[in-house]
């Protein structure tokens, strides 16, 4: 199984952070040009681009077009975007593929391959709605990064688990990272 995870600059860096240390090898990384300035101040240093690509089998940045990823003759399996930022969601849903995150989206609806997208947005206006209900119309999984609390979290780690434990879910990895409604 290959998985690729792009991270944009939308606010939530640290669900992608989460997501790409849960994925299991075989795992690509897209790192925008947005995600790496957000990142400065959501992440506080915690985390430096060396790192996050240090996570990840490989790493490419959002202009890289002569990627395997680029290819639809690329194989991969899931393609998740968290956090997606408004920008890159109105893109995709309106066929735009300016960028690596925007082309790879596109490989992955019109191959019908599995594509999970986590956003962090609020409020939404109606523009943002349509083109949500556009990608999921398309076959994309809609993901908000909105943690449950059923399960007693104890800090932040055990929310981002949360997010990332059905993310990992709907690509079909098996994982424990939280307690399960009736466990």
């Amino acid at each position: 199984m290959e998985y690729v995870l792009a991270i944009t600059g939308a606010s939530g860096i640290a669900y992608g952070v989460d997501i790409l240390k849960n994925l299991p090898p075989k795992k690509d990384l897209i790192i925008s040009n947005g995600a790496l300035e957000v990142a400065k101040y959501e992440l506080r240093g915690k985390t430096s681009e060396k790192m996050l690509k240090g996570y990840a089998d490989e790493a490419y940045e959002e202009d890289d077009f002569a990627s395997p990823l680029a290819s639809g003759s690329h194989k991969f399996d899931a393609f998740i975007i968290a956090p997606a930022s408004m920008n890159t969601i109105g893109k995709i849903a309106n066929g735009l593929s300016d960028n690596l995150v925007t082309r790879v989206a596109s490989i992955a609806l019109k191959e019908r391959r599995k594509m999970v997208i986590v956003f962090r947005e609020m409020p939404l206006s109606t523009i943002h709605l349509r083109n949500l209900l556009t990608l999921s119309e398309a076959g994309a999984y809609i993901l908000p990064a909105s943690p449950g609390f059923y399960h007693g979290p104890s800090g932040m780690d055990d929310l981002f688990n949360f997010v990332t434990s059905r993310v990992l879910d709907i690509i079909g990895v098996q994982n424990k990272l939280i307690k399960r409604w009736g466990d």
